[in-house]
């Protein structure tokens, strides 16, 4: 009983300093940051709140999720950024961007250097356009596309590939007529995305792959963010998802700095350190660096 009540007065004091602070017109840390009326903030410490290090926000590709990214994460952590590794939904280019850009807009503030891997280039692309903060592009093994491109134009232009040799096909709900989800075979998994993954990593990670649609990989790109941002491209060159000559092709024309590494397709896990490396060169060449 006596526990109960001395969490009961605790909570009651809190919420009391909270009513004062809200009636004296200062937020918690408005108050923490005064004393006796001064700012205890010096010039330096000022300046420091006027230009952040922008937040960094990775972005995963198809067949994936955020938890590719923890080893660039914590890389990046342990410099003193701030990293958001936000789901991609994966469910179409104009869907998926949009909710890119609703997260941007809810859970940053400030500057903010956004990070792409394959599909997930798509995604940044046409995402950054809708938010003032973000300053930079960094595409790792990623999708740039030119206004009116679709990832799967862009890998097979001349139709020379059977998606059923590639993809299993799953109805999911409310779908529109003609769409899947499209999941790798798990023969193509291991060699196609997680070259340079050891195999029992791989096969893991093929039975844990999240869906992309049919419609996500074919739907038409809009007018690209890198026409307005600069851009940095990380290139593997033994990827065998997204052929080497198509990133160089995809990174120049987008005016990239490209940044060449022997990596398959998932650098952010096999070489996590280049990754890292190319997101600060991103960071340090934007004006709040």
């Amino acid at each position: 009983m006596r526990v109960f009540r001395a969490r009961r007065l605790h909570t009651a004091s809190l919420l009391s300093l909270i009513g004062t602070l809200a009636l004296t017109g200062l937020s918690a840390p408005q108050a923490a940051g005064k004393a006796g009326g001064q700012p205890l903030a010096t010039s330096a410490a000022r300046a420091s709140v006027s230009k952040p290090k922008p937040t960094v926000v990775l972005v995963h590709g198809a067949w994936a999720d955020s938890s590719g990214w923890a080893k660039v994460t914590r890389d990046l952590q342990t410099k003193g950024y701030q990293v958001l590794a936000p789901p991609n939904p994966l469910r179409g280019l104009r869907e998926d961007s949009e909710y890119l850009a609703a997260f941007l807009r809810d859970r940053t503030t400030g500057p903010v250097v956004l990070v792409g891997h394959s599909y997930g280039g798509a995604v940044i692309t046409n995402a950054a356009r809708s938010d003032k903060d973000v300053e930079a592009l960094v595409y790792i093994n990623a999708f740039v596309p030119d206004e009116g491109d679709s990832v799967l134009g862009m890998l097979d232009p001349n139709h020379e590939v059977n998606p059923a040799d590639l993809f299993d096909f799953a109805q999911y709900p409310d779908a529109p007529a003609g769409d899947y989800d499209l999941y790798l075979k798990q023969s193509v998994f291991p060699d196609a995305v997680a070259n340079g993954i050891p195999e029992r990593d791989a096969a893991a990670m093929a039975a844990a792959q999240r869906p992309v649609t049919l419609s996500a990989l074919t739907e038409e790109s809009g007018v690209p963010a890198w026409k307005s941002l600069p851009s940095f491209y990380l290139l593997g060159t033994q990827d065998h998802i997204v052929p080497p000559a198509l990133q160089r092709t995809m990174g120049k024309n987008a005016g990239a700095k490209i940044t060449e590494v022997t990596a398959g397709h998932l650098p952010m896990i096999t070489n996590p350190h280049a990754v890292e490396g190319l997101i600060v060169t991103a960071v340090r060449s934007t004006p709040a660096k």
